[in-house]
């Protein structure tokens, strides 16, 4: 069997498609059943962010998890394979764990180095765990995963400067707009994403923040943590006459601001410009939003090109999160073998100990004029003898596993010494 990693993100795929293809909260419980009951998949996590989806699997068959996971993605987004195919990437084994660290390091997100998507991985685990889908296998993984994010930022300085997407957002909307300076702002949902973008509106000298979320509960809290004012839904069109910035990351799976809401809102801002800054996936703002006289619409495409300019400052840092990365590597090789070797190990050692006392037994008789100590050295004698007949085949076994070859050594072993199969 075999890691594999089946994916999606923001650089492989037009946005207009990738949107189609993310999974939210409320769907994931689904996607991991359907995926977990398809023919040549084991274990498997769905990682589903503004940048990426990806599938990870153990994988019965690679070709076979390959087509399951491929079908899935077709039968969610309601897309012909063949439209989308040459748009996935595939790591299977060493360089799908490799790079699972890596997006846990932050090193594959739109800015590098970003704090929310070490949150992000621990969810998805979670999540598979709570539905039954993650094994022993991608919980080690995942539990790898996390520490080596942690050591890459706590090790490192990756994480140095703007490290979210969230204020990175707020950024780059002060350069478009020259700085934020008693600007009013609107801030459409009210979750994670949100919450950051607040945060960095803070320091940023704005004059008013406002808070619009589906749930009014929810824009309440968020506007009092930052001393701003919640805005209902229902009152969206008069706070878009007020504000010289939109920022929005919804959890909305269709757009929450259509055209035809907004142009109304344009018309009667009688040509005051506004900027909006779209970073959720799928968006939130019509695309053709963009069209209207006076408005100026970025999105997460937008905010990537933005981000380059952080990567290019923190590339120095690159080299020790990568060191860290092939250590972090080498140890969840170290434990995986270990694990996987050790039951069909324990299974050996067993029938050799279970061999060598019957033998004893035997002869019993031979050896019951022997005082106390002479039993101990006939003792350690024997399972001196064991030990050393079982060294070199317990190693191989051991440094093969996880391996095509370690599979097939350790079916051999239990066919030649008719051991109990462990599952």
């Amino acid at each position: 069997m075999s890691v594999v990693v089946i994916g999606l993100n923001h650089r492989t795929m037009p946005l207009d498609l990738f949107e189609r293809m993310t999974i939210d909260g409320a769907r994931l419980p689904k996607a991991l059943h359907d995926l977990g009951e398809r023919e040549h998949i084991g274990e498997v996590v769905v990682l589903s962010t503004c940048n990426r989806t990806e599938v990870y699997a153990i994988a019965e068959r690679f070709h076979g998890a390959y087509a399951d996971v491929r079908n899935f993605l077709s039968e969610l987004a309601f897309v012909a394979p063949d439209e989308f195919a040459d748009h996935l990437y595939v790591h299977y084994d060493a360089e799908a764990i490799r790079h699972l660290f890596s997006v846990a390091a932050g090193l594959d997100s739109a800015v590098i180095g970003e704090a929310e998507i070490l949150g992000q991985v621990r969810s998805s685990w979670e999540s598979a765990g709570q539905e039954g889908t993650a094994g022993p296998i991608l919980n080690l993984l995942f539990r790898h995963a996390l520490e080596t994010g942690k050591r890459a930022r706590t090790e490192t300085g990756i994480a140095r400067g703007t490290a979210s997407v969230s204020h990175a957002a707020v950024e780059m909307a002060a350069e478009r707009l020259g700085d934020l300076e008693g600007r009013r702002v609107l801030i459409m949902g009210a979750g994670e994403m949100a919450e950051g973008m607040a945060t960095a509106l803070q320091g940023a000298g704005v004059a008013d923040v406002f808070v619009a979320n589906r749930t009014w509960r929810k824009a309440r809290a968020l506007a009092d943590r930052i001393d701003g004012q919640a805005v209902r839904l229902s009152d969206l069109p008069l706070a878009l006459l007020e504000v010289d910035l939109l920022l929005t990351s919804t959890g909305a799976t269709v757009p929450v601001v259509e055209r035809d809401d907004f142009a109304p809102v344009m018309a009667e801002r009688a040509g005051r410009e506004l900027l909006i800054v779209d970073i959720a996936v799928p968006r939130d703002v019509d695309p053709t939003v963009a069209d209207l006289e006076g408005v100026t619409l970025l999105n997460i495409d937008d905010l990537r090109r933005f981000a380059q300019a952080g990567i290019e400052r923190r590339s120095h840092e690159l080299a020790a999160v990568e060191e860290i990365i092939d250590a972090e590597l080498q140890r969840f090789r170290s434990a995986a073998s270990a694990r996987s070797a050790a039951p069909v190990v324990a299974a050996l050692r067993g029938w050799a100990d279970d061999v060598r006392t019957a033998e004893l037994a035997r002869f019993e008789s031979k050896l019951a004029g022997l005082d106390d100590r002479q039993r101990e050295a006939v003792e350690a004698l024997t399972k001196g003898l064991v030990a050393k007949l079982l060294h070199e085949p317990t190693v191989t076994l051991k440094d093969t596993a996880g391996s095509a070859t370690g599979e097939r050594l350790a079916d051999a072993t239990r066919q030649l010494f008719d051991l109990d199969d462990p599952a």
